[in-house]
């Protein structure tokens, strides 16, 4: 655990001034119902739009954009770390035979579901730690 008393530096990718940004623009993270509406905020979500017989997907323009560019600068973060989790599933995706665009934007959803997780985490522990009359 770091001192800062966020797990959400512990991220890679994830620094302090990221993690800043996306706790001061998310505030509570007990406003999103779940994953996906925290995705949606922040604009990772994929909207599939289709043409004729083509489907495709791709990202909302609508949503926080603060936290979409802390999510997007996390992940080019790991893409450009060839040890890292996120660059492995980065090059998972370009053999699945996506375009980098597309195996970016599956990465960025990955990323704010861990951001999510991680925010609910510090909330729930943070309210622990207000319920615990810390031995009295």
């Amino acid at each position: 655990m770091k001192a800062s008393g966020t797990s959400l530096t512990s991220l890679f990718g994830v620094g302090p001034v990221i993690a800043a940004t996306v706790i001061g623009e998310a505030r509570d993270a007990s406003r999103f119902r779940n994953r996906d509406h925290f995705a949606a905020c922040n604009g990772t979500a994929p909207i599939e739009v289709a043409s004729g017989g083509r489907k495709a997907c791709r990202l909302s323009r609508r949503g926080n954009r603060r936290i979409n560019h802390a999510v997007h600068m996390a992940a080019v973060t790991q893409v450009r770390q060839p040890h890292s989790e996120g660059r492995a599933c980065y090059d998972k995706k370009l053999a699945e035979g996506k375009t980098r665009k597309e195996a970016l934007r599956a990465l960025k959803r990955q990323v704010s579901d861990a951001v999510f997780t991680r925010l609910k985490a510090d909330a729930r522990r943070a309210q622990a730690q207000v319920r615990d009359p810390g031995g009295q």
